[in-house]
């Protein structure tokens, strides 16, 4: 599987560390993953989802609800969720 975001689609970063002496070696930043269920009420389901904690946050302020809409919308959404 891939480590990616089921709403958002973020992915990971490459970037570099940089020691003391300025050295650059190459890092990769991976995403902070959370497998996490949610109930849609509207479509009288539970749904799992692996999204990161920054996405967790905004189901937190804007409900699970809206932010599959936005995602819809904006055609990020994981198809298998369709």
């Amino acid at each position: 599987m891939s480590l990616r975001d089921d709403l958002f689609g973020t992915k990971a970063m490459n970037g570099y560390r940089s020691s003391k002496s300025n050295n650059k070696t190459k890092h990769r930043f991976k995403l902070n993953l959370q497998k996490r269920r949610f109930y849609i009420p509207e479509e009288d389901r539970w749904i799992t989802l692996r999204v990161t904690c920054k996405t967790l946050r905004t189901i937190n302020r804007k409900g699970i609800t809206a932010v599959l809409a936005e995602a819809r919308e904006r055609g990020t959404l994981n198809k298998k969720l369709y």
